[in-house]
Protein backbone atom coordinates (compact mmCIF):
# COMPACT_ATOMS: atom_id res chain seq x y z
CA UNK A 1 0.00 0.00 0.00
CA UNK A 2 1.42 3.47 -0.84
CA UNK A 3 0.84 6.47 1.40
CA UNK A 4 1.88 9.75 0.91
CA UNK A 5 3.54 10.86 4.42
CA UNK A 6 1.46 14.59 6.33
CA UNK A 7 4.41 14.95 8.95
CA UNK A 8 8.22 13.55 9.31
CA UNK A 9 8.59 9.79 10.60
CA UNK A 10 11.47 8.36 12.32
CA UNK A 11 12.77 5.14 10.32
CA UNK A 12 9.99 5.78 7.57
CA UNK A 13 10.34 8.74 5.76
CA UNK A 14 9.89 12.68 5.38
CA UNK A 15 6.52 15.32 4.75
CA UNK A 16 5.40 14.52 1.40
CA UNK A 17 6.79 11.24 0.72
CA UNK A 18 5.65 8.80 -1.19
CA UNK A 19 6.36 5.64 0.83
CA UNK A 20 5.40 2.01 0.67
CA UNK A 21 3.93 0.30 4.03
CA UNK A 22 2.14 -2.56 5.06
CA UNK A 23 -2.04 -2.14 4.32
CA UNK A 24 -2.45 -2.79 8.11
CA UNK A 25 0.19 0.15 8.93
CA UNK A 26 -1.47 2.28 6.89
CA UNK A 27 -5.22 1.83 7.21
CA UNK A 28 -4.97 0.93 11.27
CA UNK A 29 -2.21 3.22 12.55
CA UNK A 30 -0.91 6.42 9.81
CA UNK A 31 -4.22 7.35 8.50
CA UNK A 32 -6.44 7.75 11.16
CA UNK A 33 -3.62 9.36 12.87
CA UNK A 34 -3.54 12.14 10.29
CA UNK A 35 -0.22 11.30 9.88
CA UNK A 36 -0.29 10.19 5.97
CA UNK A 37 -3.34 10.31 2.98
CA UNK A 38 -3.64 6.84 0.55
CA UNK A 39 -1.55 7.92 -2.10
CA UNK A 40 -4.06 8.27 -5.01
CA UNK A 41 -3.86 10.22 -8.42
CA UNK A 42 -5.77 13.42 -6.81
CA UNK A 43 -4.06 13.20 -3.93
CA UNK A 44 -0.43 13.23 -5.30
CA UNK A 45 -1.21 15.95 -8.27
CA UNK A 46 -2.78 18.26 -4.69
CA UNK A 47 1.01 17.07 -2.86
CA UNK A 48 2.82 18.07 -6.12
CA UNK A 49 0.69 21.56 -6.06
CA UNK A 50 1.35 21.79 -2.55
CA UNK A 51 5.32 21.25 -3.07
CA UNK A 52 5.47 24.05 -5.83
CA UNK A 53 4.20 26.39 -3.55
CA UNK A 54 6.01 26.04 -0.54
CA UNK A 55 9.19 25.31 -2.23
CA UNK A 56 10.82 28.61 -1.55
CA UNK A 57 9.73 28.16 2.15
CA UNK A 58 11.39 24.50 2.46
CA UNK A 59 14.92 26.25 0.89
CA UNK A 60 14.60 28.53 3.98
CA UNK A 61 14.30 25.61 6.41
CA UNK A 62 17.16 23.98 4.33
CA UNK A 63 19.38 27.14 4.98
CA UNK A 64 18.62 27.82 8.40
CA UNK A 65 19.24 23.72 9.05
CA UNK A 66 22.89 24.68 7.57
CA UNK A 67 22.96 27.31 9.48
CA UNK A 68 22.29 25.18 12.89
CA UNK A 69 25.15 22.83 11.90
CA UNK A 70 27.80 25.73 10.99
CA UNK A 71 26.91 26.88 14.07
CA UNK A 72 27.42 23.30 15.85
CA UNK A 73 30.57 23.06 13.90
CA UNK A 74 33.45 20.02 15.58
CA UNK A 75 32.70 21.58 18.95
CA UNK A 76 32.62 19.16 21.56
CA UNK A 77 30.09 18.78 24.63
CA UNK A 78 30.35 17.94 27.89
CA UNK A 79 27.54 15.95 29.77
CA UNK A 80 28.21 15.73 33.48
CA UNK A 81 26.64 11.86 34.95
CA UNK A 82 26.72 10.41 38.32
CA UNK A 83 29.55 7.50 38.15
CA UNK A 84 30.32 3.92 40.03
CA UNK A 85 33.73 3.16 41.30
CA UNK A 86 34.61 1.21 37.82
CA UNK A 87 33.35 4.05 35.03
CA UNK A 88 30.14 3.04 34.67
CA UNK A 89 27.28 5.93 34.97
CA UNK A 90 24.42 5.52 37.00
CA UNK A 91 21.08 6.01 34.74
CA UNK A 92 21.91 6.69 30.96
CA UNK A 93 22.39 9.81 28.99
CA UNK A 94 19.35 11.42 27.03
CA UNK A 95 18.87 13.65 24.41
CA UNK A 96 17.12 16.14 26.34
CA UNK A 97 21.06 16.23 28.09
CA UNK A 98 21.99 16.64 24.89
CA UNK A 99 19.84 19.46 23.84
CA UNK A 100 20.75 21.06 27.22
CA UNK A 101 23.88 20.89 25.76
CA UNK A 102 23.88 22.32 23.16
CA UNK A 103 20.70 25.17 23.73
CA UNK A 104 23.81 26.85 26.91
CA UNK A 105 25.68 26.75 23.87
CA UNK A 106 22.95 28.72 22.10
CA UNK A 107 21.86 26.26 19.57
CA UNK A 108 18.33 25.27 19.41
CA UNK A 109 17.52 21.65 18.38
CA UNK A 110 14.43 19.59 19.25
CA UNK A 111 15.21 16.35 21.27
CA UNK A 112 13.42 14.49 18.61
CA UNK A 113 15.88 14.68 16.13
CA UNK A 114 18.83 13.64 18.10
CA UNK A 115 19.68 9.95 17.73
CA UNK A 116 22.32 8.42 19.61
CA UNK A 117 25.15 6.16 17.73
CA UNK A 118 25.72 3.82 20.35
CA UNK A 119 24.45 3.40 23.59
CA UNK A 120 25.97 5.67 26.49
CA UNK A 121 27.22 3.06 29.65
CA UNK A 122 30.15 4.64 30.46
CA UNK A 123 32.64 7.52 31.03
CA UNK A 124 34.38 8.50 27.68
CA UNK A 125 34.00 10.24 24.20
CA UNK A 126 30.74 9.08 22.09
CA UNK A 127 28.74 10.45 19.00
CA UNK A 128 25.25 11.70 18.17
CA UNK A 129 23.64 12.30 15.01
CA UNK A 130 21.50 15.05 14.72
CA UNK A 131 18.90 15.18 11.89
CA UNK A 132 18.25 18.89 11.10
CA UNK A 133 16.48 18.07 7.67
CA UNK A 134 16.40 15.54 5.53
CA UNK A 135 19.70 16.70 3.55
CA UNK A 136 21.12 17.90 6.28
CA UNK A 137 22.46 15.43 9.20
CA UNK A 138 25.32 16.50 11.75
CA UNK A 139 27.40 13.98 13.86
CA UNK A 140 28.19 15.72 17.03
CA UNK A 141 30.58 14.52 19.75
CA UNK A 142 30.19 14.34 23.42
CA UNK A 143 31.93 13.21 26.21
CA UNK A 144 30.67 11.71 29.37
CA UNK A 145 32.47 12.75 32.81
CA UNK A 146 32.00 12.70 36.23
CA UNK A 147 30.15 14.87 37.89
Amino acid sequence: MEVILKTDIKGLGYKNDTVSVKPGYGRNYLIPQGFAIIANESNRKMIEENIKQAAHKAEKIKTDAEAIANAIGDSVLEIKAKVGDSGKIFGAVTTLQISDALKAKGIDVDRKKISFKSEVKMVGDYEVEIDLHKEVKKDVKFSVVAE
